[in-house]
């Protein structure tokens, strides 16, 4: 039997590849003849420069850019050909942000990065959007490429307060002749109902009861910077950073849609008999832009099962057909919440093998 494992990294504990050579692990202790077919990808959000560089080689500079607080963080921009990728995260990640912090956390280093790549010679930049730590509606990448207004576009949302009057200008002067691509994880707008703010804020750190003041601030941003784009596709991805890159005339496009098409997984699904997927929380949310979908997806139109484990899986048997997935598998479920988070890498391939004996032949 061929296997095509397939995940995206389980936040916290295990990178992609982390999770797919565990994956693997586990399924060859209980079928040691199949045939397994590593394939880890990514969203846009964290590992997504990792991932395409293991899909398509090319060179990795390292830079220093702007943390969320303005001290000096590590990066890298990967360069194959004349396009070049970055990933927001390495910039603005959670894990470089103090949720105590949430309103003062930027996206400087982002900016930073899309410098770095156009002074490269790209001709084409694509920017990985997704784990974000920061919600500033990507004011700082715009400040790092030159514009300005009447109050700190470096200061997180909270300094935004009372903006109305930006000059984007400069920015688009420094990416004049290069084309943007945003590859989101998630497709909603920056502001409103369903905005950056109301989906992510809390798990980015801010208080509940700020929630609809933070969303203010955004709004007041928007109306100044160019409320037109604000509720487009993917304006709110990564914090607001989809916003900033289409007020610099970026197209944007679902990350794990580009990431997929990298690493050749269509034709690599319908040379396996089934396919695995993963990550760290599997809900009906996973359906806006998430790998499980994105992977789903692609196995569908081959004609092959999908089967997803996750640390969580928090949908019912007849969402997750909804989703293309014939069935999921809870880390959680197996070993405890508390083994899940310790032991990852053992818990994922104690799961895979459970998985293994319902799927393998």
């Amino acid at each position: 039997m061929r296997v095509l494992i397939a995940p995206d990294k389980f936040a916290g504990t295990l990178t992609a590849g982390e999770a797919a050579r565990a994956i693997a692990e586990g399924w060859r202790r209980h079928a040691p003849d199949d045939e397994v077919d590593l394939a880890p990808v990514a969203d846009g959000g964290p590992g997504f420069v990792d991932v395409l560089h293991d899909a398509l080689g090319g060179d990795l500079a390292a830079v220093t850019v702007r943390g969320p607080y303005g001290d000096p963080v590590p990066a890298t921009v990967l360069v194959v050909g004349d396009t070049a990728y970055v990933e927001s995260a390495q910039a603005c990640g959670h894990a470089l942000c103090d949720p105590a912090r949430a309103e003062e956390a930027a996206t400087t280093g982002v900016g930073d990065l899309v410098r770095a790549a156009v002074a490269s010679g790209a001709r084409r930049v694509v920017v990985g959007l997704g784990g974000s730590g920061a919600s500033d509606g990507g004011a700082g990448l715009l400040a790092a490429l030159g514009a300005t207004a009447d109050r700190p576009l470096d200061a997180g949302p909270r300094g935004l307060a009372g903006i109305t009057r930006v000059d984007l200008g400069p920015a688009r002067v420094a990416v004049a002749g290069v084309e943007l691509l945003a590859a989101r994880d998630v497709a909603g707008p920056l502001t409103g109902l369903f905005g950056t703010v109301k989906t992510f804020g809390v798990e980015r750190g801010v208080a509940e009861e700020r929630i609809p003041a933070v969303d203010g601030l955004l709004e007041e941003w928007a109306v100044a910077a160019g409320r037109r784009v604000s509720l487009d596709e993917g304006a709110g991805a990564a914090g607001g950073l989809g916003f900033a890159l289409l007020l610099l005339g970026a197209t944007s496009e679902p990350g794990v849609d580009l990431v997929l098409a990298a690493v050749g997984l269509a034709a690599r699904s319908r040379a396996a008999d089934l396919v695995l997927t993963g990550e760290g929380r599997f809900d009906y949310g996973s359906r806006a832009g998430k790998v499980p979908y994105g992977v789903a997806q692609v196995a569908a139109e081959a004609v092959r099962p999908c089967v997803v484990l996750a640390g969580e899986v928090l949908v019912g048997t007849r969402e997750m057909r909804t989703l293309g997935v014939e069935a999921a598998y809870a880390l959680v479920d197996e070993v405890g919440v508390e083994q899940a988070l310790a032991a990852a890498y053992d818990a994922l391939a104690l799961t895979a093998t459970r998985a293994a004996r319902a799927w393998s032949r």
